[in-house]
């Protein structure tokens, strides 16, 4: 899967943020990305997710339609959020 634009800028700084130290185990991976943050005011959240997902589930273009996504007014095509439907 090819990398996003924010991916890539995202990664150098997470990076640069777990430089030296050993990535043992999820919870210091997870705590590593969400503490990351720039000069620039770049802000991290990360969380770990540890519900298990079937594998090749294929998402119908109605069901993707139905997603509830909030784009932010800054670069929307990369800055949203994904709400659950209620």
């Amino acid at each position: 899967m090819p990398f996003s634009k924010v991916g890539h800028r995202l990664f150098c700084h997470i990076t640069r943020n777990w430089q030296g130290v050993p990535l043992e185990t999820l919870e210091v991976v997870v705590n590593l990305i969400g503490s990351t943050t720039t000069g620039e005011g770049l802000e991290v959240h990360a969380w770990l997710d540890g519900k298990a997902y079937k594998k090749g589930r294929k998402v119908t273009a109605e069901q993707l339609g139905e997603i509830s996504i909030k784009r932010n007014k800054f670069h929307g095509e990369w800055n949203y959020e994904i709400h659950p439907n209620v």
